[in-house]
């Protein structure tokens, strides 16, 4: 490997265990492939960052316990209303 961009493959990787292993696994998988997760379809339908982040948080809230889904949603909330706040600058 190139010692140039050992930082990068690092940092790749780390983001790809994520995804595959860890909490993109455990949140978002549902055993599904890659291009059916939420991340997929909320781009595809959403086209803004802060109403695609607001659907992934209600979407993760239906699968954790209450404190950490209010925790989600409270989150989900904040990004719409800075929706609301861009669309009305």
């Amino acid at each position: 490997m190139n010692d140039q961009y050992k930082s990068l493959h690092v940092t790749l990787t780390d983001c790809f265990d994520q995804a595959a292993k860890g909490k993109g696994k455990e949140r978002h998988a549902d055993d599904q492939a890659f291009e059916d997760q939420p991340i997929m379809w909320i781009e595809k339908n959403f086209k803004s960052f802060q109403l695609g982040q607001a659907v992934k948080k209600v979407h993760e809230s239906q699968s954790l316990e209450k404190g950490a889904a209010i925790r989600e949603l409270r989150g989900a909330v904040v990004y719409i209303c800075a929706k609301i706040i861009s669309l009305q600058m």
